[in-house]
């Protein structure tokens, strides 16, 4: 063993105290020693941490590498393949006959025909909070309702059915529901999307999920894309929007360089994805020895890609721990990269545009109800990072 590489010896439970924004101080660590360290995974099996920006693009776009669920060698028993359409975690070409009817759906151009009800949705979102002020929770009042409403619009879910679908969908995204919950909710979402498919296929409807069913994917694989595309349309954007606010609210420079200059909104999307990195890490594992960063990556080891130590990466962006809405962000991999770069990144971008920009327009002296340190994160084990809650007040 080369003694010189840096080792982690675990994963950080929790962040720094004061700093909500960035990575947890043992990864911010990790990349000063270099791009790739030592790693042992929580079951005891060896592997490596990659957190360097380049070293990460470089995995992601590696066929070497696999994204397959039941090659994660990081526990002493066989994991089982992922269920039928849930691509996330599959290779090629298991992968590409789920993603690729998706594609043409989620195209910019049929984003950007979203943007009109996207401000619809947002404003009576903001219609409710002005109504109910002056204070609110954003996470509850804005966050989350405003990409609920929009993902379950596009894949058909009926409207009387979205707050309870969303309850169950939190529970097994929020790293804190017990084990015997978290089956329950997962199998109450299962339950849900098979009569939602069967419906679909018996009078189809205008949207995603109906479209699909024209093809020659079963109900259980259309089930398993919809589990997918909901979850992901769902809990990243909640956590972006909400965490995105509070990060202009911490940095009163930029939220007034970004109410002068609207236009910058764009920009601003960009930098607040590189600066939050809300999806953390992904897994791969090698299917032979690789190469990566000087280190031989034995076939059969997986890799952590730490995603937010990557787009914090000082080699790739000058003073990386600095919010700089006006910052070249180019190559940012809060989406991914690869074969698995995130399908939902257009329409994710154009529900922070529209409702960062609504929210800050309604409210222009939008404030934290609470002192900063009394926001409650959640925990580092839910895979997307975020706010609990987030109090905010306004004059009247």
């Amino acid at each position: 063993m080369d003694e010189s590489v840096h080792t982690v010896t675990a994963l950080p439970a929790e962040r720094r105290t004061g700093c909500p924004f960035d990575p947890p101080a043992e990864l911010i660590d990790a990349r000063s020693h270099g791009p790739i360290s030592r790693y042992t995974h929580p079951g005891g099996k060896p592997g490596w941490m990659i957190t360097g920006h380049d070293l990460v693009r470089s995995v992601l776009a590696d066929p070497r590498f696999s994204s397959r669920k039941d090659l994660l060698n990081v526990v002493d028993f066989e994991i089982p393949p992922a269920p039928p359409g849930e691509f996330l975690l599959m290779d090629d070409p298991q992968h590409i006959r789920y993603r690729k009817p998706l594609v043409g759906k989620f195209t910019a151009r049929r984003m950007r025909l979203l943007t009109e009800r996207i401000e619809q949705i947002t404003t009576a979102c903001l219609d409710a909070m002005e109504k109910t002020g002056p204070s609110a929770d954003l996470v509850t009042a804005f966050a989350k309702p405003i990409p609920t409403i929009v993902i379950c619009e596009l894949l058909g879910v009926p409207y009387e059915d979205r707050d309870s679908f969303q309850e169950q969908i939190d529970k097994f995204m929020n790293g804190e529901t017990n084990d015997e919950d978290l089956m329950a909710a997962y199998t109450a979402t299962q339950n849900y999307l098979a009569d939602l498919v069967a419906a679909k296929r018996a009078n189809p409807t205008d949207d995603v999920l109906s479209e699909l069913t024209d093809g020659d994917l079963t109900d259980e694989e259309l089930q398993g894309i919809s589990l997918i595309l909901l979850a992901a349309g769902f809990d990243t954007t909640a956590n972006m929007l909400s965490l995105g606010v509070f990060a202009l609210l911490q940095n009163p420079a930029q939220l007034a360089a970004l109410r002068a200059d609207p236009a910058l909104i764009d920009q601003a999307v960009e930098e607040l994805l590189r600066y939050l990195s809300v999806a953390k890490s992904f897994m791969r594992t090698a299917l032979e020895d690789v190469e990566v960063g000087g280190q031989t990556i034995e076939a059969g080891t997986t890799v952590v890609l730490s995603y937010n130590t990557a787009n914090r990466d000082p080699e790739r962006y000058a003073d990386p721990h600095v919010l700089d809405l006006r910052r070249d962000t180019g190559g940012h991999l809060a989406f991914g990269h690869g074969i698995h770069l995130c399908l939902g990144a257009q329409l994710a971008r154009i529900e922070m545009r529209v409702a960062v920009t609504a929210l800050l327009g309604r409210f222009p002296s939008l404030r934290l109800a609470v002192p900063a340190e009394d926001v409650a994160l959640r925990p580092e084990a839910a895979d997307i990072h975020g706010v609990k809650s987030l109090p905010v007040t306004w004059d009247a």
